[in-house]
């Protein structure tokens, strides 16, 4: 219910937003656009984000015969969370890492690289594995996705606002209105800070209790927390070459540490999240 109540919230303020650009730009007509465009955004974005997150990073769908390691353990986890099989993708990277997207556990999808498959033993596998599923478990993925969505939308509405400014002067074509070039101004300079917040704001939370939910669905806390310390390593030797409005569906960071600062993460620090998972294997309560 929380998760759901989050994707309304969202899925409205990316209305609101719409709605408040498209005036700065066109006056009523721009509010009219923008409604439109706006509706459709949040159409486009419940039913087929989770989609188009999957063929931005090249991910192919894979059978039984195709992985069956890999398939083994998303089965016998899922069973174990009473919770439909999700389709399976790999992405075709190095880079080590792996997400959950879908808008519900019905139509969910579990996609991994290539680079965690070689790194990682059977035991830190099922336990990441364990980590995604309860993403899928305690819905996060659609709130997740939409999230992506929104980041993505925030980034280019504020550089369409920005190339209005440069071609035609700011918006509603009035140079000399200078409380409309205040709101352009703060919605380009702040705009990308706000979505990076947002994701920050959903992530790190829902991080923390993906790592409580996996290592007790695989009941292995300390093979995740070693996981956990081979994708940071593999993450930063191998930059993925992510999108930074996709970059909190990830269980760790896919972005180079030098582009985003640790206060602006969007994940948790790691060794915070080994500590805590070293702590629930003592039989501690870390959560």
């Amino acid at each position: 219910m929380k998760n759901t109540l989050k994707t309304v919230f969202f899925m409205t303020l990316m209305m609101v937003l719409f709605l408040f650009i498209g005036d700065l730009i066109g006056g009523k007509t721009g509010l009219a656009y923008a409604f439109i465009f706006s509706l459709a955004m949040n159409f486009f974005a419940y039913w087929f984000s989770d989609k188009m997150v999957l063929m931005s990073y090249h991910a192919k769908q894979v059978t039984e015969a195709e992985a069956p390691k890999l398939f083994a353990i998303v089965h016998r986890l899922s069973t174990r969370a009473n919770i439909p099989m999700p389709k399976l993708y790999i992405i075709p990277t190095e880079t080590p890492n792996a997400f959950a997207t879908g808008r519900n556990p019905q139509h969910a999808a579990v996609a991994v690289t290539q680079g965690i498959m070689r790194i990682l033993n059977d035991e830190e596998l099922e336990a990441v594995i364990g980590h995604e599923l309860t993403h899928v478990l305690n819905r996060d993925i659609l709130t997740s996705t939409i999230v992506a969505t929104f980041a993505g939308a925030i980034i280019f509405l504020a550089q369409m606002l920005s190339w209005s400014m440069f071609f035609f002067g700011g918006g509603r074509g009035r140079n000399d209105d200078s409380s409309s070039l205040i709101g352009e101004l703060f919605v380009i300079i702040v705009a990308p800070i706000a979505a990076t917040l947002i994701q920050l704001a959903i992530s790190r939370s829902r991080e923390y209790k993906a790592d409580e939910g996996g290592a007790k669905l695989s009941m292995k806390p300390l093979s995740l927390a070693s996981a956990l310390r081979k994708l940071e390593v593999g993450a930063k030797q191998i930059p993925m070459q992510a999108q930074t409005s996709t970059a909190h569906l990830f269980i760790v960071n896919p972005l180079k540490a030098r582009s985003v600062s640790r206060l602006f993460s969007t994940h948790p620090p790691t060794e915070e999240r080994i500590a805590r998972l070293e702590a629930l294997a003592a039989g501690k309560n870390p959560y």
